[in-house]
């Protein structure tokens, strides 16, 4: 019990010091979000006048003329009641709808291109190690290099390929825009089509990763003494490798894919630029260019909760499968 109070505790200072950053570094950022609204009131010829600024700085928060120590404790108390302000960007939006909006879009596409990168790399990485010096090697340096190209341009390849050459995915766009977000059966497909390709290329670039550590455990897991003890008994090699070494050495992948899946909603953003994905990876990159702290904030609170929450399931995990690692506790 020890071992899991202590755990919680870590989290919740871990979380409370994450909280405290996120409301920090933005404002460290050169700028600011009611100067950004101000000059586009000014463009369309609108007043620019101090009670016009004192408006949007109470609109959005940001109350610059009061001391920081006051700000701090505001933010920590909207938090709490589910505020995340009003989004500039998409202004006068509030940046938890944005998000609401965004997020789902790169859950699924995301989540599931980590999930199948994972798996695919997972299983290759086992069987390259537990079939070394046959030509199943040489997938370690193929997958590698595909690991090695930037995400951009493998994105831009693909889309040569197979939007702009065969035509067999669209360029662009999460779904077709002469449908209606639903779960009917045309937008659904419309969306695997328009999807197919970002995640084509999130797997192509990340499975290498999983295989290379895969199966470097995997080699050093075949001559422990335990997978001696079961050739000697006679069981059957595939028992033994999936049963014996696998299932040991697949704990670090296993522990890397939590991680992995902590960060997946915060997107790939140079994926969804490329491919003009609504996911919120883009609504991250819009926020920063324009100022955005209440988005800002808003995207790094859920990727911060998402990636403290899958570390803590896993430690908690850790604890019941592997016993050792509450030793001492």
């Amino acid at each position: 019990m020890r071992y899991y109070i202590r755990k919680l505790a870590f989290y919740v200072v871990a979380l409370w010091a994450a909280l405290t950053l996120n409301f920090f570094i933005p404002r460290l950022m050169p700028g600011n979000p009611v100067d950004t609204l101000m000059a586009r009131l000014a463009q369309r010829g609108g007043s620019v006048d101090p009670s016009v600024r004192r408006s949007y700085e109470l609109l959005l928060g940001t109350r610059t003329r009061e001391p920081l120590v006051d700000q701090y404790l505001s933010y920590l108390v909207n938090l709490f009641k589910g505020d995340l302000g009003i989004s500039v960007s998409v202004y006068p939006t509030p940046a938890a709808e944005v998000i609401s909006q965004s997020l789902p879009w790169t859950i699924v596409l995301v989540g599931i291109a980590t999930l199948l990168s994972f798996l695919i790399g997972v299983t290759l990485g086992m069987l390259v190690g537990w079939k070394r010096g046959t030509w199943l090697d040489s997938l370690v340096p193929a997958t590698t290099v595909l690991a090695a190209v930037p995400y951009f341009w493998l994105a831009l390849i693909l889309v040569a390929v197979f939007g702009s050459a065969l035509q067999w995915f669209p360029l662009l766009g999460g779904y077709d825009v002469i449908l209606d977000p639903g779960w009917s059966p045309e937008f659904i497909g419309s969306a695997i089509h328009h999807g197919t390709l970002p995640a084509l290329t999130i797997v192509i670039s990340s499975v290498g990763g999983w295989l290379l550590g895969m199966r470097n455990m995997m080699v050093s897991t075949v001559d422990e003494d335990y997978v001696l003890t079961a050739r000697a008994k006679g069981l059957r090699e595939r028992r033994i490798m999936t049963h014996y070494a696998a299932r040991n050495a697949v704990l670090p992948s296993v522990a890397g894919f939590a991680i992995s899946l902590g960060f997946v909603v915060a997107g790939s953003i140079i994926t969804e630029q490329v491919f003009s994905y609504p996911g919120i990876g883009g609504k991250l990159l819009q926020a920063v260019q324009n100022n955005d702290y209440a988005l800002m904030q808003g995207i790094f609170l859920v990727i911060t909760v998402a990636v403290l929450g899958a570390n803590l399931v896993v430690d908690l995990l850790y604890g019941l499968i592997d016993p050792r690692t509450r030793a001492g506790a």
